[in-house]
């Protein structure tokens, strides 16, 4: 499966992801109850910030899927480990579908990985998703991440993962 990547246009693209990020799929992303402009306000916010970005993962020009990048030392994590330089923090989310494409989601992380380490000053990847949620632990594991340890976060309790450039392409490559 071959994916672009587009910057997210808060406002042209809210309905969309609003539609996304309240489905009960996504419980993790925390949105349930999201309004149309809480949407609009929380990607317009993203847009705004140059340490944090939304892009837009396409097939054949059509949004599969959502990912953002954002400096760990700056958002998200900050005082919650010790930043290294080239560190990138990462959340992707796949929408729900009627007709699930068996090995969608891990070619996107795939593509998603690959699209960060294109970025020479990338040299890991960060992630802190909710510890219960196995299904992503599963797909980190799968493109390289190695989890380090659980951190409180304000929202979640998280697992903290880390993938280098070499995990990345030693599991991919596997």
């Amino acid at each position: 499966m071959t994916f672009t990547f587009r910057p997210l246009d808060p406002l042209k693209d809210a309905e969309l992801l609003h539609s996304w990020v309240t489905h009960p799929k996504a419980a993790f992303w925390m949105m349930q109850e999201a309004k149309l402009q809480d949407v609009e306000r929380a990607y317009m916010e993203i847009a705004a910030d140059e340490h944090h970005h939304a892009l837009l993962g396409l097939r054949d020009g059509v949004p599969v899927f959502l990912m953002e990048k954002y400096d760990p030392a700056r958002r998200e994590l900050v005082g919650l480990y010790e930043a290294q330089p080239g560190d990138v923090g990462m959340h992707f989310l796949t929408p729900p579908t009627d007709t699930p494409v068996h090995g969608f989601t891990r070619a996107v992380i795939t593509a998603i990985m690959a699209h960060l380490f294109e970025d020479p000053a990338t040299r890991r990847v960060v992630v802190e998703p909710d510890v219960r949620n196995t299904a992503v632990h599963a797909l980190n594991a799968a493109v390289g991440f190695v989890p380090e340890r659980e951190i409180d976060k304000p929202e979640k309790r998280a697992l903290l993962s880390f993938c280098t450039r070499e995990q990345f392409e030693k599991a991919v490559a596997a």
